[in-house]
């Protein structure tokens, strides 16, 4: 109940506050979520997956939690790299306080900026992005968001993303790769893909519609 609005910057979800488990390989943390934020119930196996199949963070970042929710990715990421400057971004400020709240609780010490997207520099750039992204805003606007951030991979950067099949994963690694980022599936179970996202090629970067 209440999913639609979870990228919302005005969360609809009546507040339910709650407590959830996240255990994914040596990690077992309790994270703390409310109502009007995505996978409030319970982190979503997507994001498990994720966590368990995608290569650990490189040791000295930037990292970004793209649409980073409650903050499960960001804790995970803050405790395998625990030197790495982290990001975490979203729209939902709801999401935005218990994620600051859930690093505060459980992150390894390492620097870490929990904001909206606008609010992070422009010349910030990121050796690693993890991201849940949130495929219901459609299409057009799922594709002008990751364009966004994958332009702002370092050149050896890479992005890993976590998407169901019959939510489109298969066409968009298609426009991924289309559009000069070069795509690979990682891992496929239960219907979701891991794609791991390399920075896009200098000969197509300039023409990248933003």
């Amino acid at each position: 109940m209440g999913q639609p609005h979870y990228f919302s910057d005005s969360p609809a979800g009546k507040h339910r506050p709650g407590v959830v488990s996240l255990r994914v390989g040596d990690l077992n943390v309790e994270l703390a979520t409310d109502g009007g934020v995505f996978a409030a119930d319970e982190v979503d196996w997507g994001t498990r997956y994720l966590l368990a199949e995608a290569p650990r963070p490189p040791e000295h970042g930037p990292l970004l939690d793209l649409g980073c929710g409650y903050g499960a990715i960001a804790v995970a990421l803050s405790r395998w790299a625990p030197r790495a400057p982290l990001w975490a971004v979203d729209v939902n400020p709801r999401a935005l306080a218990l994620c600051r709240a859930n690093l505060d609780r459980h992150a390894a010490g390492n620097p870490a900026v929990v904001c909206r997207p606008e609010e992070v520099p422009a010349d910030v750039r990121f050796a690693a992005i993890y991201s849940n992204p949130p495929i219901r805003i459609g299409k057009a606007a799922l594709h002008d968001l990751l364009a966004t951030w994958l332009d702002r991979l370092t050149h050896d950067g890479q992005a890993f993303l976590v998407v169901n099949k019959h939510l489109g994963s298969d066409s968009l690694a298609r426009w991924l790769n289309e559009g000069g980022r070069p795509t690979t599936r990682l891992r496929s179970r239960r219907g979701y893909r891991i794609l791991e996202v390399a920075a896009q090629t200098g000969d197509t970067q300039s023409e990248s519609a933003l």
